[in-house]
């Protein structure tokens, strides 16, 4: 588990702001802008997050951003540097390590949990999170979560409130009405914030190429050795192996990129020549299927997999 102190400016550069970068005032309403103008579709979404990230820091003593080093955590964290442009952010950002990529290891070690039958560790980050919230009592926790990936994050708000046990309730959230959030929370609760709502996979990548933002290579075409499970192309790999004898003659060489980041044992890849952000963004467009939906082996453990892992704590 590794927590990243951002509230000091790196040496020799504007507390490392994005080219284009500058202080901006809070974010404007569409119907508001003069002469009835409004906002683009891209602007408008940056707007509103980073509306959202500075809420968040005036309302809260200690938030955190849990950053996954995937395409959405990248591109919150973006918006947080222009938020906050040319000071630092002022807050810190977490990572909890499946020990697959060592905060879970360290847990499996000495017995706190258990290794599953299936080999996933995805569902085991969500006890070193918790402990991690409560230990360094983060009142507040950024999360890259879009309500287009799955229908249990399609329900839930922007400002989510979890109880002293880190648990979500779907059946107790807040009004949102005119993007009015509401903070208040009680000793040992805490709120997930999710800038990136209203945002849909075509957006994050349409905004990656305006931005220029760089990612892992891991989003891009390139060749891997993997076979068939469920559905799914899972690569070869040290904590990803074929199990049975037909996985094991599925194994082969394709060209495939990864349209979500997550735990090596249950991110599947899909079959792409995408090779650059406009390739991904006519791949992306022309898709009728989630990434959650096509890769994510933990989300189909069952109908409602991420709903129940949300109301014990994960992201």
């Amino acid at each position: 588990m590794t927590t990243i102190d951002l509230t000091t400016d790196a040496p020799g550069s504007p507390a490392g702001a994005p080219a284009g970068a500058s202080a901006e005032a809070a974010p404007v309403p569409a119907t508001a802008l003069p002469g009835g103008r409004r906002l683009a579709q891209l602007d408008a979404l940056e707007s509103e997050g980073i509306h959202i990230i500075r809420e968040v820091v005036a309302e809260f003593e200690r938030p955190v951003l849990l950053f996954s080093g995937g395409k959405d955590s990248v591109v919150m964290l973006h918006l947080a540097v222009k938020a906050f442009a040319p000071g630092p952010v002022p807050f810190p950002v977490l990572h909890v390590d499946t020990g697959h990529n060592l905060s879970v290891q360290d847990y499996l070690d000495d017995g706190r949990l258990r290794e599953r039958a299936d080999g996933t560790r995805n569902p085991l980050q969500t006890q070193p999170l918790l402990d991690a919230i409560s230990g360094h009592r983060f009142d507040a926790v950024f999360g890259g979560g879009r309500r287009d990936e799955e229908k249990a994050r399609a329900k839930e708000r922007v400002f989510s409130l979890r109880d002293e046990f880190g648990q979500w309730d779907p059946r107790n959230q807040r009004p949102e009405l005119w993007n009015l959030y509401n903070g208040r929370h009680r000793p040992g609760e805490h709120v997930r914030v999710f800038p990136l709502s209203n945002w849909t996979e075509l957006d994050v990548w349409r905004y990656i190429a305006r931005e220029r933002i760089e990612l892992p290579e891991l989003y891009y075409a390139h060749e891997r050795e993997v076979f068939d499970r469920d559905g799914m192309l899972l690569a070869v790999g040290p904590y990803s192996e074929p199990r049975t004898d037909a996985e094991a003659a599925s194994l082969r060489t394709e060209t495939v990129r990864y349209r979500t980041v997550g735990d090596m044992s249950c991110t599947g890849a899909v079959r792409s020549d995408a090779t650059g952000v406009e390739d991904v963004i006519a791949e992306v467009a022309a898709t009728r299927i989630t990434e959650r939906g096509a890769t994510r082996a933990d989300d189909r453990l069952s109908e409602a997999a991420m709903e129940d892992r949300k109301k014990e704590g994960y992201f």
